[in-house]
């Protein structure tokens, strides 16, 4: 039997709905094609469309990285902007692809506006100057009589869009990146080009990228960092990818043990500089890019230019978004703003053709995360049966989270079902009682490779049942590899 106690009065912090967030690159048809695609009946006056619009708003995504990733280390702001009939036609190197710049920072901004999201803008630290940073922000968000406050204005923007995050740079720390920068370098560059841009809107949050490339030297580089910057930096950014190449589903579902090994090591070198420096300034973490990708990832044996990045995925992979998911609900205090990349087609949750889309089996564990999450993440307690996967062993089947909506009184409780077998657990309220019903909302699929296809869209989704409690302890049968969603009013 597995055993889940949630104590209201334990918590770990506030739950900042940033880590909901989304990401878009001008990669393969994320963009074009995904999201923007003026030709196509389904979309609207503006190119965006509506179908995917749709699909993104049930998601709930309170912030959208763009326009990279690689992208952004050869981006020119300007060239994305102004009348789309004369803005010129790139090559863009991250991706060998031609760029057309036809969608750019003000249909950026459009687009985020219609899903009632911040826009989170990377600036060119690859091959990219400081100058050219500067006048994107005051692009942006400045409201003097200066040249790039009067090229808004000219292209038809009177009012700022007060942008208010910021990265510095994308994967700095890897070779694959135009313009990769040592440790000491990009430290460098950071403060630099964080000073100027702030002196532009000293009101803008800044992203610096941290680490990409877990096997450089990402210790150095964050203490550089932290060092040399740390007055400056809001988020230390990390990325990460996981995956299942050897097809062993122990081995992918014991990744939640490194997530949780990389987060803690990073509070860590957090809180050790910032007391060296006796620097109070609180910096948090962006998980800024983070999903399932191995398919497609040249890593691997994938074919970027050929593929464009179009992963399909399957419940396994829906699982492993969960495990994401519920270590940035326990890392609430630290972790403030994560990035699933990305939204559409490429390795992405909603992927289209011309006259439709289809929900990805990675779709619904986040819809459900971030539509039921409340705004207190809860110190539970956990334990019951374990397996062995990927070198670790003791590891529990049950990956657990839980959150407080302290305005409805309500506790949503995350189950990611490890186990091929159908599980029980009992789950008690140490200080409360459920009050009537709990509803149960379970992600599952016929088996672990079931995938969702535009011949079989509904393989992989979401049902919904309520249960009848009255007291503070409930027992759940637990469906085998799937996810759930328990929600409850407190009495």
């Amino acid at each position: 039997m597995n055993r889940i106690k949630i104590d209201l009065e334990r918590t770990l912090g506030a739950i900042d709905r940033n880590i909901f967030g989304g990401f878009a690159e001008h990669l393969g048809r994320c963009i074009y094609g995904g999201i923007y695609e003026p030709s196509s009946p389904l979309a609207g006056k503006d190119g965006l469309r509506k179908d995917v619009m749709k699909a993104l708003k049930r998601l709930r995504m309170p912030i959208i990285r763009y326009p990279g990733g690689n992208f952004a280390s050869g981006y020119r702001w300007r060239d994305g902007v102004g009348p789309i009939e004369q803005r010129p036609a790139r090559t863009d190197l991250a991706w060998h692809d031609l760029e057309t710049n036809r969608f750019g920072t003000n249909e950026f901004i459009n687009f985020c506006r219609q899903l009632k999201a911040e826009p989170y803008l990377a600036v060119n630290c690859g091959d990219g100057d400081i100058r050219e940073a500067r006048d994107w922000v005051e692009y942006c968000n400045g409201t003097g009589d200066s040249a790039s406050v009067k090229l808004r204005h000219e292209h038809g923007y009177t009012k700022p869009y007060n942008v208010k995050f910021w990265g510095v740079g994308n994967e700095v720390d890897g070779q694959w990146q135009i313009g990769y920068k040592t440790p000491q370098e990009y430290a460098r560059a950071f403060k630099e080009f964080s000073k100027v841009m702030k002196w532009a809107d000293p009101s803008i949050k800044l992203v610096a990228s941290a680490v990409s490339h877990w096997e450089g030297e990402w210790i150095e580089r964050a203490q550089l960092l932290l060092e040399q910057a740390g007055d400056l930096i809001d988020y230390m950014s990390l990325h990460w990818y996981v995956g299942n190449p050897n097809n062993d589903f122990s081995s992918y579902m014991a990744i939640s043990e490194l997530i949780e090994e990389r987060l803690s090591a990073f509070e860590g070198i957090t809180r050790a500089v910032n007391l060296q420096k006796k620097n109070n300034r609180h910096i948090y973490l962006a998980v800024d890019e983070w999903n399932v990708w191995y398919r497609t990832h040249p890593q691997f044996g994938g074919e970027p230019k050929r593929t464009k990045l179009e992963e399909i995925y399957n419940l396994e992979d829906a699982l492993a978004v969960g495990l994401q998911l519920n270590s940035f609900i326990r890392h609430a205090q630290t972790v403030k703003m994560a990035n699933i990349a990305q939204i559409v087609n490429v390795i992405a949750p909603i992927f289209t053709k011309p006259d439709g889309l289809v929900l990805q089996t990675i779709y619904y564990p986040f819809e459900i995360y971030s539509r039921l999450c409340g705004n207190i993440a809860l110190d539970i307690w956990w334990e019951g049966d374990t397996f062995s996967g990927g070198g670790v062993s003791g590891i529990r089947t049950l990956d657990v989270s839980a959150t407080l909506d302290e305005t409805k009184k309500q506790v949503t409780l995350y189950i990611v079902n490890r186990s091929l077998k159908e599980s029980e657990a009992q789950i008690q309220l140490a200080t409360s009682r459920f009050n009537d019903k709990v509803a149960v909302y379970t992600i599952n699929g016929p088996d672990i490779k079931a995938e969702n296809t535009f011949a079989s869209p509904g393989k992989v989704v979401t049902s919904r049942k309520l249960l009848k409690t009255k007291g503070n302890t409930l027992d759940v049968s637990l469906e085998p590899h799937s996810i759930i969603a328990l929600v409850g009013e407190m009495e």
